[in-house]
């Protein structure tokens, strides 16, 4: 990009400039410009990608966006596997359809080297008094926008797993809230062949063969062990920790809920939340999901912890698991908007609001929002096992990650499905690993 004036240069006549003032004092806090809050965009329209898990929040953002600001907000949603190849097609095709992209962290580094997403570096720092980048959890901040010294887009959707529990089977077992991997594979073994008749399993293992998946149940092993997935820039899963973590994940696969490799959270959270699992590995907003009637059968009966630790690892790690972002996509013809929105919807206050809302899917991104008496009061257990980890595993989110994320994935559904050994599956990636990033 590198000129703000092709996003940010629209002109404030005096009519609107005084309409916004009265509200600029407010807006520095909530993300919102006087031009934004004079309604001076009232009737535009502006086209999104979301991915489907956040299809509660794009109604709320849109219903927000109308009311307050006059601007009616287009999501188009998609599959959590495709949202990078849609949004590069958009722009590779010359369709430019969209406005604005929902992105998965680990892809920014693609999406920028693509060209897909504009540079946002300079609007960041002109509007640093409506961003409050200072705010942005710090584990988060870059891992989610930063790209070779330039911010490509603003987080609002900090994922992290936690380990769920159900309190009854665990009673019910004489087992306690596993504190090391060794504990919960114990655990998930004796209630499984305990409670299997009846159809209750240890733990439902999310183990789909796609990276947003598999890599996030093999992710908490590695923060668990208190590995990395690269070492000075270099691959590094041939790592004692790495090497444990993928032994960990095919030991307990035999005990899990039917069939690991064939399990993604659609299936294992309906499970859960039925009462047929002790054990599930998920994001932070499942504790939500999980106090909801409507959807939830183990209503007061869960709870929720980091997850495990394993060998010498003393210190609770989370890994960063899927987080969102919001990008400007290259295509747009209505960036100055675009950015509006943006910043609008990653601000404290509408971050806020999505924390606290029933089913967003959205879990913390900025400090002001884990701290919050609100979200500690609507999800008590959820804010204290976030709070408990002083660490984070970040996944690759260079240029090539996509790709190296798709080879460990195919490598470790080999090996949870039995037809390599842990140790061999990580060789091969980490071969493939050291060829893309050569």
């Amino acid at each position: 990009m590198g000129d703000t004036d092709k996003i940010a240069g629209v002109a404030l006549d005096r009519r609107n400039f005084l309409k916004g003032a009265a509200a600029a004092a407010a807006g520095a806090t909530l993300g919102i410009s006087p031009l934004l809050a004079s309604r001076a965009y009232a009737g535009q329209e502006l086209n999104l990608t979301i991915i489907q898990p956040h299809a509660v929040t794009g109604e709320y953002l849109k219903k927000e966006f109308l009311e307050k600001f006059g601007v009616t907000l287009n999501f188009t949603v998609i599959p959590y596997d495709q949202i990078q190849a849609q949004a590069t097609l958009d722009v590779q095709s010359g369709a430019n359809r969209f406005d604005v992209h929902d992105y998965w962290y680990a892809t920014i580094g693609a999406l920028a080297e693509d060209k897909v997403v504009e540079d946002l570096t300079d609007l960041i720092e002109k509007d640093k008094a409506l961003v409050q980048p200072e705010d942005f959890l710090p584990a988060i901040y870059d891992p989610y926008s930063l790209v070779n010294g330039r911010r490509y887009g603003l987080p609002y959707d900090g994922d992290t797993h936690l380990l769920y529990y159900n309190n009854e089977i665990l009673a019910r077992n004489g087992i306690a809230v596993p504190k090391t991997w060794d504990d919960y594979y114990n655990a998930v073994k004796l209630i499984t062949e305990k409670e299997k008749a009846n159809g209750i399993y240890g733990a439902a293992v999310l183990g789909f063969k796609v990276p947003i998946i598999l890599i996030s149940t093999y992710g908490n092993r590695l923060a668990g062990f208190g590995g990395s997935f690269l070492k000075d820039g270099k691959p590094n899963l041939l790592s004692e920790e790495a090497i444990a973590a993928a032994e960990e994940l095919v030991r307990v696969a035999p005990y899990a809920l039917p069939t690991p490799s064939e399990t993604a959270f659609e299936q294992g959270l309906p499970a859960f939340l039925a009462g047929k699992t002790a054990f599930i590995e998920f994001w932070s907003d499942l504790g939500v999901r999980a106090q909801d009637p409507a959807n939830s059968k183990i209503v007061d009966k869960w709870g929720a912890a980091p997850v495990p630790l394993g060998g010498n690892n003393k210190a609770n790690v989370a890994s960063l698991n899927a987080g969102f972002g919001w990008a400007i996509s290259t295509g747009s013809k209505k960036k100055a908007l675009a950015w509006e929105f943006v910043r609008w919807a990653t601000s404290a206050d509408v971050t806020l609001q999505l924390l606290t809302l029933q089913n967003s899917g959205i879990d913390p991104a900025r400090t002001s929002g884990l701290n919050a008496g609100s979200y500690k009061a609507f999800a008590p257990k959820v804010q204290a096992a976030i709070a408990a980890s002083s660490k984070t595993l970040t996944w690759p989110n260079g240029p090539q990650s996509p790709k190296l994320l798709e080879a460990l994935t195919d490598q470790l559904s080999l090996a949870l499905n039995g037809q390599i050994k842990p140790k061999d599956a990580l060789a091969a990636a980490q071969k493939e690993w050291e060829h893309l990033l050569a």
